[in-house]
C-alpha cells in the first residue's frame, strides 16, 4: 500500500475509534447517572442528556489527543502517511 491508502485507512479508522468513544461514553454516563437518580429524573433528561453529550464530545477528544501522542512517540508518521496539509507558499 502507499502512502495516500494508508493514510485514507487511518482516517476512516481514527474517525471510526472516535465515534465509538463518544457512544461508549454518552451511553455509560447515562446509565450511570439513571442507576444513581433512578426515574425521578425524567423532568431534566432531555437537558442532561445534551450535557452528557458536550461532556463525551470533549472526553474523546481528550482521549483521542492522548492516543495519537502516544502513537506519534512510537510510529514515524511522515513514513507511512501522506501529507493531509500542505505548507503554504510564501
Amino acid at each position: 500500500m502507499n502512502k495516500k491508502v494508508n493514510t485514507a485507512l487511518f482516517l476512516i479508522g481514527a474517525t471510526i475509534f472516535n465515534l465509538l468513544i463518544i457512544f461508549i461514553l454518552s451511553i455509560g454516563s447515562m446509565l450511570l447517572i439513571v442507576s444513581i437518580f433512578g426515574q425521578s429524573i425524567q423532568e431534566i433528561f432531555a437537558y442532561l442528556f445534551i450535557f452528557v453529550l458536550i461532556g463525551s464530545l470533549v472526553a474523546s477528544f481528550f482521549i483521542y489527543g492522548v492516543v495519537m501522542k502516544k502513537i506519534t512517540a512510537k510510529i514515524d508518521m511522515e513514513k507511512y502517511f501522506h501529507p493531509i496539509f500542505k505548507k503554504r507558499r510564501k
